[in-house]
């Protein structure tokens, strides 16, 4: 299997399976000099770590990070720094159940890769999903926080958050858009009275053996203006294939995304003046992002995450050997796939911002 890696200059490959002995990834193109520790790292993973509430799923996984290349102590610090050579982080896997899975070895789950990737491989790891499992994401956000480091090396400043902004059918209120409430609930909403209301959704969805869909946004503050390229290497382009790559995004916007096609030309351009001696947009239709190349405005991304497919919910599929039947799933599943996937969708911009900013600084220097 090929393509298991994402990046140019930043570049990240990860490896494992989600039933396997343990994850990883490795990290290539980190400068040299940056302190980074195992606990910064931590820190990201425990925030998609999984049981961290009823409604997410329920396999206990510690997701504790070592770090097994790539770093070494400053004699001047005592604390550890990049080397400039490849980071290597593992995951160990602690807490599987495969047996969960073997009623459905041999039966295709609707909404699952297993006909996709029997129809490639002709073999395939049925276990969680083996290398399709969102367990895979994990990795992603391990190297995100790394990115997020070279980010702070590089610029200083640079923010980047997320948040839930719809889950089924229930959008958020902007007039009520709070950062700092995506702290107080466990769905990563920006309004307190919108939470209450994917709660009652949520639960509901559970106790019927279904499941939810959601729409998330990531926004990148302080990024600088110049990052990303015109045509093949457009920062929006790479943006929407880091979330598409994200297990279960059905769909990516940058910034005004779908809704730009309503606007009229008056109101979609982002007008701009200046402050300071500065340019300044009066609005940010274009999510930070115009002709390819970073504005220095806001970077904002949205995607929308399908529904779990993993359901107690009857469901019409066939098996290998070419006969019909009906499944459904047993296991310990997400009802929202999309409540963790929101430090993934950080760390992929996180990821993508640290590559286009190696980009930039070998081209046009620092």
């Amino acid at each position: 299997m090929s393509h298991n890696s994402f990046g140019h200059l930043f570049r990240v490959t990860t490896w494992g399976e989600s039933h396997g002995p343990a994850i990883g990834c490795v990290i290539d193109g980190c400068p040299p000099g940056i302190a980074l520790t195992a606990a910064e790292i931590q820190a990201a993973l425990d925030l998609r770590k999984p049981g961290t509430s009823k409604f997410v799923t329920q396999r206990r996984e510690p997701d504790e990070v070592k770090i097994l290349s790539g770093v070494f102590e400053d004699d001047r610090t005592g604390g550890l720094r990049t080397t400039g050579t490849p980071i290597s982080l593992l995951i160990e896997n602690v807490d599987q159940r495969s047996k969960d899975y073997s009623d459905i070895r041999d039966t295709y789950r609707p909404g699952h890769a297993d006909f996709t990737y029997d129809a490639k491989y002709g073999f395939r790891d049925y276990r969680g999903g083996g290398r399709s499992s969102a367990r895979e994401t994990a990795c992603r956000v391990a190297a995100g926080a790394v990115a997020r480091k070279v980010l702070d090396h590089l610029y200083g400043g640079v923010v980047i958050r997320g948040c839930l902004v719809q889950m089924g059918k229930i959008h958020i209120d902007r007039a009520r858009f709070d950062w700092d409430e995506t702290a107080r609930n466990p769905f990563w909403s920006p309004d307190a009275v919108a939470a209450e209301e994917f709660e009652l959704a949520l639960e509901k969805a559970r106790k019927a053996g279904s499941s939810l869909g959601a729409v998330i946004e990531i926004v990148a503050s302080g990024a600088p203006a110049g990052l990303g390229a015109p045509v093949y290497g457009k920062l929006d382009a790479d943006l929407a294939a880091a979330m598409m790559s994200i297990n279960a995004v059905k769909g990516v916007e940058i910034g005004a995304g779908m809704a730009a096609a309503a606007l009229t030309g008056e109101e979609n351009a982002d007008e701009i003046r200046l402050k300071r001696k500065k340019p300044h947009f009066l609005s940010n239709n274009a999510g930070g992002i115009l002709g390819g190349i970073s504005t220095g405005q806001d970077i904002v991304a949205r995607f929308a995450v399908k529904p779990t497919s993993s359901i107690l919910s009857p469901r019409k599929t066939i098996t290998r050997d070419g006969k019909e039947a009906e499944i459904s799933t047993k296991g310990r599943h997400d009802p929202c796939v999309g409540i963790r996937a929101v430090p993934v969708g950080v760390a992929m911009m996180a990821a993508t911002l640290a590559d286009h900013a190696l980009r930039h600084r070998a081209q046009c220097g620092s």
